[in-house]
């Protein structure tokens, strides 16, 4: 084999390494990057993760905004009509954030409480992502309580 064939096999294969590796790169950022929308029934039943980050979806239950004299923290219950998960945020909340607007909540839990450290909300039911809808519907059509116990 001649030596500038050996070159360019050589070239090829290091380009081909380099491009996996980017590959690889790419995919594991992209990985540590998501956060899976979950509701307060999934939370409850573990099929939410206990340590990872994640998005908590659902409408804030009447009568559970609670905010902390001089801080900016607040603490306040999501449900998604069947059960319910604390919430405590510190920091600035949206301007369309109120009791009975939905919200997507990022963040994870901690212990019982999931800690956000950003909240979402939305004006009306509209535009509430499809797995949300669809689980408040469920809980709607098993149970008449939107707040009451878990």
């Amino acid at each position: 084999m001649n030596p500038i064939r050996q070159r360019r096999i050589a070239l090829i294969g290091v380009l081909l390494a380099a491009a996996a590796g980017a590959g690889f790169l790419i995919v594991k950022a992209l990985q540590e990057n998501l956060t899976y929308l979950h509701t307060p029934t999934e939370v409850k039943t573990g099929a939410a993760p206990k340590d990872a980050r994640f998005r908590l979806g659902g409408v804030v239950c009447e009568g559970s905004v609670h905010r902390k004299d001089g801080t900016l923290e607040v603490d306040f219950v999501i449900t998604d009509r069947v059960r319910q998960v604390r919430v405590t945020h510190d920091g600035i909340l949206p301007d369309m954030f109120k009791e009975g607007t939905s919200v997507i909540a990022t963040g994870r839990m901690q212990g019982d409480a999931f800690v956000a450290s950003e909240v979402l909300a939305k004006h009306d039911e509209t535009y509430m992502p499809k797995e949300v809808k669809d689980a408040m519907a469920k809980g709607a059509a098993l149970h008449t309580h939107s707040c009451g116990a878990n």
